[in-house]
C-alpha cells in the first residue's frame, strides 16, 4: 500500500529534494509551501502541492484537512522541515523578532504535530520527524534566536518522543550541519528586514557576516553539503522498525555532537570561536 507524507518548507533545499525523492520511490507526498508561487512550482515539478503556513492555525488546519480527504483520513508521515533564521546578536533582537522565530520554528511545528498525532493514533502508527539543526545542540554566536527556536524543538520532540514511547508512533530528528539551500539567502533578507535598520555595537561583526556568511559562493562553503545528503537518514527514520532518535547529517554536525558530549563548555567554545575565525578568513 502506498504510504502518505506531508512535508513542509518545500520550497527549496531540503523539504524540496526530500518531496522529489521520495514521490520517485513511491510515496504519496504532500509537498507545501507557504507562496502560491511556490506551490505552483512544485506542481509543475509533478507534485501533489498545497499552501501550507505555519505561522497561520487556520492554514495549518485546512491543509492538513485537504490531506486527509484525499488520504481517506489517514496519514503515515509528517516531516516538519519549515523554517528560517534570524540573525543578530542576542542584545540586538526584538520581542517582535523572537516571536517570529518560534512562531515559525517552533509554534507552527507543533501545532501541526499535535493535530496529527490523533490521526496516527486512530490508525495505530505514524512517523513523525523534525528538521531541527547542530544549532539545537550546539550554539553560535550571532544566531541566538534561531538557537533558542532549535533547542526548544529539540525539547518538545523529545518530550513528544518520550510520551508517545508505547505506541507505534515514532519520534525522530533531523539534525544537519551545512546545507546547500536558499537558507543563508532568506537569513539575508531577514538579516536587511530587521537587524541592519538599527544602530549596534556589532557593526562589525555583521560585516564579516554579509561577505562571509550570507554572500559567499558555494563553492567556497567548506564541508556544505547537497540537499539530497538528507535522503539516506530520512529514509531509515520513515522506514527502519526501529528508528533512531538523532540523526546527524554531515561531518560537522556528527563532529560538533561528540565534542558536546565530550568537552566542558568553555573547551567547546574555543573550538567554536576557531571554526568562526576559519569562516571568516
Amino acid at each position: 500500500m502506498q504510504k502518505t507524507i506531508l512535508i513542509t518548507g518545500c520550497s527549496s533545499g531540503i523539504g524540496l529534494s526530500a518531496a522529489t525523492q521520495l514521490q520517485q520511490k513511491g510515496y504519496r507526498v504532500f509537498a507545501t509551501a507557504r507562496k502560491e508561487s511556490d506551490v505552483q512550482k512544485l506542481k509543475d515539478l509533478g507534485l501533489e502541492s498545497l499552501v501550507l503556513d505555519v505561522n497561520d492555525s487556520d492554514s495549518i488546519r485546512r491543509s492538513l484537512n485537504h490531506v486527509l480527504e484525499k488520504t481517506g483520513g489517514t496519514l503515515d508521515a509528517l516531516f516538519n522541515n519549515a523554517g528560517y533564521a534570524q540573525p543578530g546578536a542576542v542584545e540586538d533582537l526584538t520581542r517582535d523578532m523572537m516571536r517570529a522565530q518560534f512562531e515559525t520554528n517552533v509554534f507552527g511545528a507543533m501545532e501541526l504535530t499535535n493535530l496529527v498525532i490523533p490521526v496516527m493514533r486512530q490508525q495505530g502508527h505514524g512517523r513523525i520527524i523534525q528538521n531541527t539543526s547542530i544549532l539545537g545542540i550546539i550554539t553560535m554566536p550571532y544566531r541566538g534566536a534561531y538557537n533558542a527556536s532549535k533547542f526548544a524543538l529539540e525539547g518538545f520532540t523529545h518530550t513528544l518522543r518520550q510520551e508517545l514511547r508505547h505506541t507505534n508512533i515514532h519520534v525522530s530528528i533531523i539534525a544537519p550541519g551545512p546545507i546547500a539551500s536558499r537558507f543563508r539567502q532568506n537569513a539575508y533578507q531577514s538579516y536587511q528586514q530587521t537587524i541592519n535598520l538599527q544602530p549596534t555595537r556589532h557593526s562589525a561583526i555583521y560585516q564579516k557576516m554579509e561577505k562571509f556568511f550570507f554572500n559567499a559562493p558555494e563553492s567556497d562553503r567548506r564541508f556544505t553539503l547537497p540537499a539530497d545528503a538528507v535522503m539516506t537518514k530520512l529514509l531509515h527514520a520513515l522506514e527502519n522498525p526501529h528508528p533512531k532518535v538523532h540523526y546527524y547529517i554531515g561531518m560537522p554536525a556528527q563532529l560538533f555532537a561528540f565534542l558536546r558530549r565530550i568537552l566542558p563548555d568553555c573547551a567547546l567554545d574555543w573550538v567554536i570561536d576557531k571554526t568562526m575565525q576559519e569562516e571568516s578568513k
